[in-house]
């Protein structure tokens, strides 16, 4: 099974200016220069990172859900420069492994530069052809402008929104819902 294939050898991805890779402990100050900006983080629902500690912890568990294939996250570097500038992959995979969840984020001097997106279309594409996925949610703050409209660029469709669903900095906030098909993503690429 495709699916299977994925958490047997780390698939590396590429695109025209990017490298997909596994994350690794070595990238944990890259990785903590994107997570202890509170920009950058203004969304991601946790608090910003305080200490190479964190970071170490999250890698740990970037590694731990891979090794029980319950999620791959990519590490995104330029080609031409290994630093990691961003990550972001597919997990919470349903009991049949027809759909999965999506999460990304990116260094802030690399916003507005269409990065994301193009990470975005080659870990979409290999969910959909190689891990067998039917479907690809996110969940984003509706006020995540950056966000929606990348979703929405890459064919993605609102398609709810949960009130008041999660707790996060001693407030309830709405979770808005967004899914695409796999045979929507067939028509775009």
């Amino acid at each position: 099974m495709a699916f299977d294939a994925a958490f047997t050898h780390f698939p590396r991805l590429t695109t025209d200016r990017l490298l997909l890779r596994e994350i690794q402990p070595g990238d944990a100050e890259a990785i903590f220069a994107i997570f202890s900006d509170e920009e950058a983080m203004e969304f991601y629902g946790h608090p910003p990172h305080q200490s190479l500690d964190d970071t170490h912890g999250l890698i740990s568990q970037i590694q731990t859900r891979y090794a029980k294939r319950e999620g791959i996250r990519w590490g995104i570097t330029l080609k031409d420069d290994d630093r990691v500038i961003g990550s972001c992959g597919l997990r919470k995979f349903d009991d049949g492994r027809h759909h999965a969840e999506t999460g990304y984020e990116l260094h802030r001097e690399f916003w507005g530069q269409g990065l994301m997106a193009e990470a975005m279309v080659a870990i979409l594409t290999y969910g959909f052809v190689e891990m067998g996925l039917h479907r690809v949610e996110a969940i984003i703050d509706d006020a995540n402008t950056r966000s929606k409209s990348l979703l929405l660029k890459l064919g993605f469709s609102h398609e709810g929104t949960l009130r008041e669903r999660y707790y996060f900095d001693g407030h309830f906030e709405h979770e808005y819902y967004y899914g695409l098909l796999k045979h929507e993503w067939e028509r775009r690429v």
